[in-house]
């Protein structure tokens, strides 16, 4: 069943790659400086490099440094890379990882576009990483470690790649309670993102054992129900986000962050089941920090 997962994701991630998306857009732009991004940062990268898919921005609350090593676990066509890039300096580095041959093909394109010289992008999966031991910094992703099938492993990759004192900067979903068979058990569920999380508890306990200290895994207070009012999204592309701390909820966009048929189809239908249930009763679009003994 993992690999039937993987496939699926791989295969909804490579039609959003080639799906012409990016911040000239207004709605793909819009969902970007919905979740943080400024229209600064957006403006100082390759357009093609955001394809309304974040969830986040994990170069937000990262506290990069220049001079430093960062990953991004996921990283599509290389937004956060970029980011964070332009943070840690020419001293620095910055790696994206994707198992999607036509998101690192499109990153190594936006890398060349932006020329880009502190940078280099993998191609693998995240739960075995072409890196060193105790080579990084800081880990970063963005709304990815929910669709890994083997989370304990990724945890466990994340440990022996940083450095100790390294530290975890991740936007991700996790479970409240559990869900109902129809989503736990839908491959359009856990392609959007939702089936494949954990229970916020496992998430915290998943780290500990990886061995990491001062582990947080804070709400964020996003209304994952927005998911099933923008039709022919594609793959994450995520809901306007509540502002923390505040009950003012930003306006829903419709991004028109769509890719090609059938993947369109598959999100719709992904749509249709959501419309059935309040997802904020049992996920949560969360914000998790740690750092590594």
């Amino acid at each position: 069943m993992s690999q039937k997962l993987t496939d699926a994701v791989r295969e909804k991630y490579a039609a959003v790659a080639v799906g012409n998306l990016s911040s000239e857009l207004d709605g793909v732009r819009a969902v970007a400086e919905a979740f943080g991004y400024s229209a600064e940062e957006l403006g100082s990268i390759p357009a093609e490099a955001n394809m309304g898919l974040s969830c986040g921005n994990p170069t937000a609350m990262a506290s990069l440094r220049p001079g430093e090593t960062v990953v991004d676990l996921g990283s599509g066509g290389g937004l956060d890379v970029f980011l964070a890039a332009e943070k840690v300096g020419p001293e620095g580095k910055a790696i994206g990882i994707d198992m999607t041959p036509e998101m690192i093909d499109l990153a190594r394109r936006n890398a060349e576009k932006g020329d880009y010289e502190n940078v280099e992008f993998h191609l693998a999966t995240i739960d075995k990483l072409p890196l060193p031991d105790n080579s990084v910094d800081c880990v970063i992703s963005n709304c990815v470690i929910n669709l890994a099938p083997d989370k304990k492993a990724v945890f466990r990759e994340i440990a022996r790649v940083l450095k100790p004192g390294g530290r975890l900067a991740v936007s991700d979903i996790a479970l409240k309670k559990a869900l109902p068979p129809e989503l736990g058990d839908d491959v359009l569920a856990y392609v959007g993102c939702i089936a494949g999380a954990i229970p916020i508890e496992d998430y915290k306990q998943g780290l500990t054992d990886a061995g990491f200290s001062a582990v947080e895994v804070i709400d964020s207070g996003a209304d994952l129900n927005a998911y099933a009012k923008v039709e022919n999204q594609s793959a994450c592309c995520a809901p306007p986000m509540i502002e923390i701390g505040s009950s003012r909820s930003l306006p829903t966009v419709d991004t028109g962050c769509c890719s090609p048929a059938p993947s369109s189809e598959l999100h719709s239908e992904f749509a249709e089941l959501l419309k059935k249930y309040n997802v904020n009763d049992y996920a949560a679009s969360v914000k998790v920090f740690a750092v590594k003994e």
